[in-house]
């Protein structure tokens, strides 16, 4: 997993686009500070993983306090295994679980003070699957994933997907016994680019992504699908978009201020100091100006999303809520940023990775 360091640190409390903000000063409703963590996003957080996961607020505190150096552990096993590892995840209480398919693997992974889970599919295996299932026609409102948890693909279907278009991807699935999954969920699959406060043009609004920067120029990582729709931002101009196939854009700011922090929508803000890409199972929070600060976990990862205007891949699947206008804005893990809002869809919200937004312009974090 490659980190991309921000070349500058803001100085002082801002937002993310628009000018100074002061700095919150409510107390935060959890324990001492978690470093990396803005005492907002420390409460959303916790708030989040006693909902979801049914643990304490002491609990929570602690797989927030160790998730960088899980995460950290993580990586360096997986690039030791290399492909003797299936993949990995962090589990319910935030530790570290590597798929092995073996007792040799297994052993290593314990070796290094990780927890070896022993699978029966292997990677080439799922990796054959879903490639075959990403090779037949298109079906609007379905995903494809894979899940670490399960050791399997996973199809999710919505509501709204044509019913035979679908009776043909399920059959196809079906062939591959339990290796695939076939999951049904309501609605769509939608890209979330209405409705918003924070960014507007050509009628249409969004909210800001990340600040970065290029040869002593200022941009914003945005969403693809807003940077292709809209040329001019009140902000400034867009000047890239990669929609589909990717959700990532690259408007220029012009407003002269570019702090390297996330506007949490309540008068505080959470610095972003590095990237990074996402686990499964990771604790994570998002921005948005329609949806403010909402935290959640990461479901998947390389997540193939068939949205009506095309397919975007490689996508990040969480269960922090977005609503339309959030398009564009941040995904982070305190001050770890992890992606752009990309849309949503059966109660999930999917992101671009950022790392890769960022490498494709060459451009530094703020």
């Amino acid at each position: 997993m490659k980190k991309l360091m921000k070349s500058t640190v803001a100085a002082g409390a801002c937002a993310l686009v628009f000018g100074v903000v002061v700095p919150s000063t409510a107390s935060a409703v959890t324990g001492p500070g978690i470093e990396g963590y803005s005492a907002d996003v420390q409460a959303e957080a916790v708030s989040a993983l006693v909902a979801e996961r049914g643990v304490t607020q002491a609990e929570a505190e602690t797989i927030l306090r160790t998730q960088a150096s899980d995460v950290q552990a993580l990586d360096s096993v997986l690039a030791k295994l290399g492909e003797r590892a299936v993949d990995g995840y962090l589990d319910a209480s935030g530790q570290p679980v590597v798929n092995v398919v073996n007792e040799v693997a297994a052993a290593a992974v314990e070796q290094a003070g990780l927890t070896a889970k022993i699978v029966e599919h292997t990677a080439e295996e799922l990796q054959a699957a879903r490639a075959a299932l990403e090779s037949l026609s298109t079906v609007a409102d379905t995903a494809i994933a894979t899940d670490p948890t399960t050791n399997q693909v996973v199809v999710t279907v919505a509501a709204e997907a044509d019913d035979a278009e679908v009776a043909d991807l399920v059959a196809a699935a079906e062939r591959f016994g339990d290796q695939v999954r076939v999951d049904h969920v309501a609605g769509g699959f939608d890209v979330a680019i209405y409705g918003g406060e924070a960014i507007t043009g050509g009628g249409s609004r969004c909210s800001a992504g990340f600040n970065v920067n290029s040869g002593g120029q200022d941009y914003i990582v945005d969403a693809g699908h807003c940077t292709g729709a809209v040329s001019e931002w009140n902000v400034g101009p867009s000047v890239d978009a990669s929609f589909p196939g990717d959700d990532y854009g690259l408007i220029r700011n012009d407003t002269g201020s570019a702090p390297g922090a996330v506007s949490l929508y309540d008068g505080s803000v959470q610095e972003i100091d590095s990237a990074s890409d996402a686990y499964v199972g990771q604790s994570i929070c998002k921005s948005g100006s329609t949806t403010g600060l909402t935290c959640g976990t990461v479901q998947a990862t390389d997540v193939t999303v068939n949205y009506a205007e095309g397919s975007v891949h490689e996508l990040v699947q969480t269960s922090a809520s977005v609503n339309s206008g959030d398009s564009g804005g941040a995904l982070f893990a305190g001050s770890v940023g992890l992606g752009i809002t990309s849309g949503m869809g059966g109660g999930s919200s999917y992101f671009q990775p950022l790392t890769e937004a960022l490498n494709a312009y060459g451009v530094s974090l703020n």
